[in-house]
């Protein structure tokens, strides 16, 4: 969601390394040689990367619609969102060595084919089963797309040229997000909430004609090992602790349907644990949680992440299902919630060369908390939309922007130049993970008011409960900012961030 410069090693989730120069196939050709098609490949892998963006906020606005035609529940609703990030945070790292093994250009190719049968079937979907499977297929697809086409950004291009290139791929996490909001009340306020999904069906055949037409091939890595147990661990186990969450606002947070599988995601969790101190090619190297500014930065990522997913959750349901907007005018709310992100981004950037890591972090934090969240916390029936609603949300958005760099900046400009690498790949986890606990977590506190709106004010009021808890979270993350985040003046070591 935040722009970075562009100066670090290639991320752990796109570990390719230049094995075959651009402008050559299978390693022949001259090795200084640019491809002169190389911006028509940035065009087209950033198309992709962009889809993925997009379906991370678009399919917010299209949910009450999508809860009225297939009969859905708040439990459905919450996995419509969040087994998307699910999948895709789980698998990406699995995504990067896969893309070592096969080559680029053919895991690239394996994810869009997948991503847009996904998006075919979730648009076409008639009951809930249909429409999660679409959903999950849609994370499976983009883990393996996103770190492929971020590996051939990295290998196709040099010096100065890599930087402008890299610049456009960090950008298109503000822009997709953006304009996720709007492109989402427009559809389904158009032609329904089925063409959230199915828009993403030309562009994906486009892609797959282009792809093989202007994107070299690349030799796959000799000896490349996969740890297939620990991607699927690690995504189990955070499968069964939102679902644990999720049972919890129907069944109560102290009932066996809910504790159950949240004690089942902690042994999933040592599993994991476990298979990466045995496996001979690990996923993620678990000692870069040694690390403090890896551990600070995981953590700032994964409370940023939840806390904005949140947001645009529980505000697109509140304003359609309590206030009786229409889908096309709650994305034109949300918009500048979505750009208030990016600006927050840039201010971050700055800070954070001259106040350093931590009092930009726990200033974000507490913007987020005390300015922006406290003052939803009284959400009802009434007040304003425009005097109260939105510009809480913009400047928690404001405040969540500056934590998002804040986090990429201390994990990868505070280790050794080798471990960067590795550290973008834990903050790239925890990025997709926090989306998705966040949502199982508001969802459940808001449990009374999500389906029920219009009903009574203590219904509507659940809304401002959630919000409560956004602004609890962030005002005691600020308190362990203040303690985990390093001092200093991180220089930004840049590896673009998947969103």
């Amino acid at each position: 969601m935040s722009p970075h410069g562009a100066d670090s090693p290639v991320p752990a989730h796109a570990p390719v390394p230049d094995r075959a120069p651009a402008g050559s196939r299978e390693g022949h050709g001259p090795p200084d040689r640019p491809d002169p098609r190389r911006w028509v490949l940035l065009a087209l892998v950033c198309a992709g990367q962009f889809m993925l963006v997009l379906d991370v906020t678009v399919v917010n606005v299209a949910l009450p619609d999508m809860a009225a035609d297939l009969h859905l529940g708040r439990t459905t609703l919450t996995w419509v969102v969040t087994a998307y990030t699910l999948c895709l945070g789980g698998l990406m790292l699995l995504g990067g060595r896969l893309t070592d093994a096969f080559g680029a250009r053919r895991t690239l190719l394996a994810g869009l084919a997948v991503f847009t049968a996904a998006s075919l079937a979730a648009g076409l979907a008639q009951n809930a089963t249909v429409l999660i499977g679409g959903r999950i297929a849609q994370g499976v697809g983009a883990a393996l797309l996103s770190p492929a086409a971020l590996s051939l950004v990295t290998t196709t291009f040099r010096g100065e040229e890599r930087n402008r290139a890299l610049g456009v791929w960090a950008a298109i996490g503000g822009t997709g997000s953006a304009l996720g909001v709007l492109l989402g009340g427009a559809l389904t306020a158009g032609p329904g909430w089925s063409w959230v999904f199915f828009v993403n069906v030309p562009v994906g055949l486009v892609l797959l004609v282009a792809v093989p037409l202007i994107v070299p091939r690349s030799a796959p890595q000799a000896g490349a090992r996969l740890d297939v147990p620990g991607a699927l661990l690690v995504t189990a186990g955070t499968g069964s602790l939102i679902y644990g969450l999720v049972r919890a606002g129907d069944t109560g947070w102290g009932s066996a349907a809910a504790l159950l599988p949240v004690l089942g995601a902690v042994l999933l969790y040592a599993g994991f644990a476990l298979v990466e101190r045995v496996a001979k090619a690990p996923l993620m190297d678990l000692r870069m949680f040694t690390r403090r500014p890896v551990l600070a930065g995981a953590f700032l990522m994964l409370i940023a992440t939840g806390l904005l997913i949140s947001y645009f959750f529980l505000g697109s349901v509140y304003l359609q299902q309590v206030r009786a907007f229409g889908p096309m005018r709650t994305g034109l709310v949300f918009l500048p919630v979505a750009v208030a992100v990016g600006i927050g981004a840039h201010l971050g950037s700055r800070l954070v060369g001259r106040i350093g890591s931590r009092a930009t972090a726990v200033g974000g934090m507490v913007t987020a908390a005390a300015a922006g969240s406290v003052p939803l916390t009284g959400l009802g029936q009434g007040g304003s939309v425009y005097g109260a609603l939105l510009p809480g949300l913009v400047v928690a958005s404001l405040g969540i922007g500056a934590v998002f760099v804040t986090a990429t900046t201390t994990a990868l400009a505070m280790v050794g130049h080798h471990e960067a690498g590795l550290a973008s790949g834990v903050v790239n986890t925890f990025h997709e993970m926090g989306g998705s606990v966040g949502v199982a977590v508001v969802s459940t506190v808001a449990a009374a008011g999500i389906g029920a709106a219009g009903t009574d004010g203590g219904a509507a009021a659940s809304f401002g409960d959630a919000f409560t808890v956004c602004a609890v979270a962030a005002g005691v993350s600020a308190l362990v900012a203040l303690v985990l985040v390093p001092r200093g003046k991180p220089q930004p070591a840049g590896g673009p961030h998947v969103h």
